[in-house]
């Protein structure tokens, strides 16, 4: 009897053990995964992400999830877990994605692939740490290409670190230093504060603010006096500080908010940050003046892009879409149409009678500013570290899109108009490519 006993207490014991290991297994499917059957149905069922021409960008196959495209728009695509999406649009969209739905995006996969060539050419040439690029459609706000490098390979992402999965144009904050020179002129221009062959006193350097003032400087030899069209020519800071005596804080900061800086950008879903403006109550003469050459503010690529698009289109403002059918909603006038136009002129003779080596291209009418910014380290602004940064459009008469550069960090030849400008000029030689566009009559210098 008791041999008997103790073999149904072992067997108890037994089944005990398999029921206790049973509840461990399912707990353990439940905290660190579904099953991989579920795993699978999950990712099988999930909608593809296609860009505007119809490249895929993240597909299902075989219960996998993968990227067809590799590298290209990595950063913006995110990447999938076990059963959801983890970053960029993949987690941006994850309900709509895993209810079967198919995302179509504005993306144009020959210009994003301009984009991200160009700068995988040129961040590594300048030692660079990072750069990345927006292009924009116009008329419409279509998001035609956002390009980061180095580049993100979403097949892969464990690979990579926090860093490198970044979607910067989209997160990162920088100062777009001389770039804002363009905007507010066409501000001022605007209020009837200025106009392009208004002459002013411009000496290599000044000093702005009173008592509790500082001096600023130009960088670029120049003569003694200049026109607004001589101010931007040469990007001079103390031209801009003129410019802006009779500009009231709280009307030139309006226009500054106008174009979009220091407010969010209204763009569905994904995830974008924002720069930054200072309150009205900073604003005296230094502010006003620092902020006339994009010292002092901040922006993100998108805001940028979004900001110099005003220029191209006609004054109005279009918020930036993503998404076809989805976004592109908020639109203002911000400039007149024949503010804006003059403006356009006004750039366009920037890149053709300063920059044409470096920005324009033979036959074809482009117009942009440059932007060198010095980068604020340990609280104070750096002598080493710079964001070289460049804003246009093309062509520059009617213009069809618009592009922003961004390149941070560069240890050889680290101003605008030597590494962002090059990067815009050869994004456009694609995009004028792919449009078959014929050139007109030489319009270099």
């Amino acid at each position: 009897m008791e041999v008997k006993i103790r073999t149904r207490s072992a067997l108890m014991r037994l089944i005990a053990l398999a029921l206790f290991l049973t509840l461990v297994w399912a707990y353990a499917q439940l905290e660190w995964g579904a099953p991989q059957s579920v795993k699978q149905r999950v990712v099988q069922a999930r909608g593809s992400i296609l860009s505007a021409d119809g490249r895929v960008l993240a597909t299902s196959v075989n219960g996998k999830r993968v990227y067809p495209q590799g590298t290209l728009a990595g950063q913006l695509v995110g990447m999938m877990g076990a059963t959801e999406g983890l970053e960029g649009l993949e987690a941006a969209y994850n309900g709509a994605l895993t209810s079967g739905q198919n995302l179509k995006l504005t993306l144009d996969s020959q210009v994003q692939a301009a984009a991200e060539a160009a700068l995988a050419r040129a961040v590594p040439d300048h030692q660079a740490e990072y750069g990345s690029v927006m292009v924009l459609e116009t008329r419409t706000g279509r998001v035609l290409a956002a390009a980061t490098y180095p580049p993100f390979n979403p097949n892969d992402w464990r690979r990579y670190s926090d860093e490198q999965r970044r979607n910067r144009p989209f997160i990162d904050v920088f100062e777009p230093g001389s770039t804002v020179k363009a905007l507010v002129v066409a501000a001022a221009l605007n209020e009837g504060l200025t106009t392009p062959n208004t002459l002013y006193s411009t000496p290599m350097s000044r000093f702005v603010g009173g008592r509790w003032g500082s001096r600023i400087g130009d960088a670029v030899a120049h003569p003694s006096t200049l026109t607004t069209q001589g101010i931007l020519r040469y990007s001079s800071n103390v031209g801009m500080s003129h410019i802006v005596e009779p500009f009231k804080p709280e009307r030139m900061r309006s226009y500054l908010s106008q174009y979009g800086f220091g407010r969010d950008v209204q763009i569905p879903v994904i995830p974008a940050t924002s720069g930054q403006l200072r309150p009205l109550p900073e604003w005296g003469d230094l502010v006003r003046a620092t902020n006339a050459f994009g010292q002092g503010m901040s922006s993100t690529n998108l805001q940028l892009v979004a900001a110099f698009n005003v220029l191209a289109n006609d004054g109005q403002y279009v918020s930036p879409r993503l998404i076809e059918n989805a976004g592109g909603l908020e639109r203002r006038e911000v400039l007149r149409p024949e503010v804006a136009r003059t403006t356009r002129q006004l750039l366009l003779n920037v890149i053709n009678e300063g920059i044409f080596g470096q920005a324009g291209i033979k036959g074809y009418d482009l117009a942009g500013k440059t932007g060198t910014a010095q980068v604020v380290v340990d609280g104070r602004y750096s002598s080493t570290v710079y964001d070289s940064v460049f804003a246009g459009f093309l062509p520059a008469e009617a213009p069809r899109v618009t592009i922003t550069v961004m390149v941070h960090g560069a240890k050889q030849r680290h101003h605008g108009s030597q590494l962002a400008a090059p990067i815009f000029r050869e994004i456009s030689a694609q995009v004028l490519s792919s449009w078959g566009a014929a050139p007109h009559a030489q319009n270099e210098p």
